[in-house]
């Protein structure tokens, strides 16, 4: 979450612009109703109709950028028109108060039994979870659970010694965060040549007695690739054979864990994979919910410190709770409860397998043009990236991206981390909502553009860090 500060010009000076009126927004008068704006960066004095609230802030929004025209972002941007409806009348209830909400309680339960049994659990009903705001704090609470469990083992050394997760270079910002938030290591396999992920091999090469765990990436941010999680175990299960060392492997299926299991299911990634102790998803990524929702899962109690979780009363019982968060809405817990009602598995196999189609079918139409190299097809995720083909010079991926921002299209345009700096791409989200239809005139834009790209003398961007704002 950005971090914000007051207006660069205090409103006294008269230099802030203010907000525009329209006269009709004063409802009953429309001369006398409206006679000043309202002030933008404090309190002002005095209410205003509810309808002219609305309006005012209706008007700012409308520079925001179209949802479903944003390729950049995995979040889900369309709904039913019923899910919306629940989610309106679940919005003032608190998911932390399950004694006064046993319902909405109970609906999140249903949620994680039904993910266990998606992923594989060996017993589904022994299986603990929760919901989250998102992935972001699922993968705080895994991680608080890896570093906790390493340190009952090493209670002899810690905390003299320094605890470190191992992970790729294109792990999601969370986990920087996790590792800064919660004093351990970062140790980062980079990338190397056409390999855009973390390799088995690299991975069991950087663990050592102080690893708390190995986080696998299924559907890596950067090129919507899967990392190989099966192999991955399988190089720790030599590693443990060689040198007695036990590290536990969480999976971060953020997009990747409501994909593989309807699309690729002989794909062994989950608790099938005994090393496996921790998975997390985005319920409002391909979960399909809107933002902001998360689960976090683990293949028992015994993978989840007692000591991490805290006990509220329910219905007079005990309610277990693991989260980082308090209160915020059930609305978004309904709503995932009703799409998982919704679509079943057949439902989500449909849903992803066109968003699947869709990606690669703008792939291969994109590669077709003969400017572009794909670097993904979107045969994993519904996701791929592309550069420029070596041939061309007149523009590079930050114009391209530019000038469909002109069209409307939010198509980021991004470097890569070490060690592949050198390697810029375009980067498209294929979601439900962006149909084959859309997809189309994505295309048909980008052809009308081409013309005007080649023309160039040379690449327009001068600062390629400012080109874009998305830098992961």
């Amino acid at each position: 979450m950005a971090l914000h500060k007051g207006p660069d010009e205090p409103e006294t000076t008269g230099r802030s612009r203010r907000l525009a009126l329209n006269p009709f927004y004063g409802e009953a008068d429309p001369i006398g109703g409206m006679t000043e704006a309202p002030p933008r960066h404090r309190l002002p004095d005095r209410p205003l109709p509810p309808m002219s609230a609305y309006q005012l802030v209706h008007d700012e929004l409308m520079l925001d950028g179209n949802s479903r025209l944003n390729l950049a972002t995995f979040v889900t941007t369309w709904m039913e028109p019923q899910a919306a409806v629940l989610m309106g009348e679940c919005r003032d209830k608190n998911m932390i108060d399950k004694d006064e909400y046993p319902r909405t309680a109970e609906l999140e339960r249903r949620c994680v039994a039904m993910l266990a049994q998606l992923w594989n659990a060996p017993d589904p009903t022994t299986a603990v979870g929760c919901s989250t705001t998102g992935s972001s704090e699922a993968c705080m609470l895994a991680g608080m659970a890896l570093k906790r469990r390493w340190a009952k083992k090493n209670a002899d050394r810690y905390p003299g010694a320094r605890p470190n997760l191992v992970m790729g270079i294109n792990v999601q910002v969370c986990w920087e965060k996790f590792c800064t938030f919660w004093e351990v290591e970062p140790r980062l396999v980079p990338m190397d040549g056409e390999r855009f992920h973390m390799d088995a091999a690299s991975a069991a090469a950087l663990c050592d007695e102080n690893t708390i765990g190995v986080v696998g990436i299924l559907g890596s941010t950067f090129d919507g690739s899967y990392e190989p999680i099966a192999d991955i175990c399988a190089a720790l299960d030599a590693l443990q054979e060689r040198t007695g060392l036990d590290i536990p492997v969480h999976v971060d299926g953020a997009s990747g864990g409501m994909v593989a299991p309807f699309l690729d299911q002989d794909l062994v990634w989950d608790f099938r994979l005994p090393r496996v102790s921790s998975i997390n998803t985005s319920g409002h990524k391909y979960g399909l919910v809107y933002p902001g929702v998360g689960w976090a899962l683990w293949r028992s109690p015994a993978e989840l410190p007692e000591e991490l979780v805290f006990r509220v009363n329910y219905l007079g019982g005990d309610m277990p709770t693991f989260a980082l968060n308090f209160s915020r809405p059930g609305a978004q817990v309904v709503a995932q409860y009703y799409t998982f009602l919704r679509l079943g598995r057949e439902g989500y196999r449909a849903v992803q397998q066109t968003s699947r189609d869709v990606a690669r079918g703008l792939a291969e139409r994109i590669e077709a043009m003969g400017d572009f190299r794909l670097l993904t097809r979107g045969d994993q995720l519904p996701v791929f990236a592309f550069t420029t083909a070596p041939d061309v010079t007149a523009f590079d991926v930050f114009d391209v991206s530019r000038r469909l921002r002109e069209q409307g299209w939010l198509v980021p345009a991004y470097t890569f981390p070490a060690n592949r700096e050198d390697l810029s791409v375009l980067r498209v989200v294929c979601r439900n909502g962006f149909s084959e239809d859309l997809a189309g005139l994505l295309v048909e834009d980008l052809s009308l553009l081409l013309p005007e790209l080649r023309r160039q003398p040379h690449p327009f961007t001068d600062d390629k860090k400012a080109a874009t704002s998305f830098h992961h």
